[in-house]
């Protein structure tokens, strides 16, 4: 298993999470966890995926997952799971 955390912020917006969760099933990937919220209009989610079996490389997924944010207007950002533990210890 090959554990990616995905993270989404911007206005709220009808089709967000759709449009990513076309994306990751397009590219093979698995949603394990998923959390959102919005907070006076703004819109908030953190996905725990399973890149694994996935069908590019994780910096190509993370380059169109950040397209695909500027397209819907919301800032997309993947990581993987070491890194993102390690940028986040206190």
């Amino acid at each position: 298993m090959k554990k990616t955390i995905i993270t989404v912020l911007g206005k709220d917006r009808v089709g967000i999470i759709a449009k990513v969760c076309v994306y990751l099933s397009q590219n093979n990937i698995n949603i394990l966890d998923i959390a959102q919220t919005i907070v006076d209009g703004y819109f908030n989610m953190m996905m725990v995926v399973d890149a694994g079996n996935a069908s590019k490389d994780h910096n190509m997924i993370a380059d169109e997952l950040t397209d695909l944010g500027k397209e819907i207007g919301v800032q997309i950002k993947a990581q993987q799971q070491e890194i993102f533990d390690m940028m986040h210890r206190l």
